[in-house]
């Protein structure tokens, strides 16, 4: 039973950390653009040196 007492606010407080970074990440604009990121490894380069 004492390893509950442990473990329990370890992962709360895991659990508070992850959900500070994610509104974090949110505040500084790290999913604004999902689609073109996803889109941009399918367009060529025109202006790429050739090897």
């Amino acid at each position: 039973m004492s390893g509950l007492a442990f473990l329990i606010p370890i992962a709360l407080g895991l659990g508070i950390l992850g959900l500070a970074a994610f509104f974090w990440a949110m505040k500084r604009g790290q999913f604004e653009d999902l689609d073109g990121a996803a889109q941009r490894i399918l367009i060529d380069e025109e202006d790429e040196e050739e090897r």
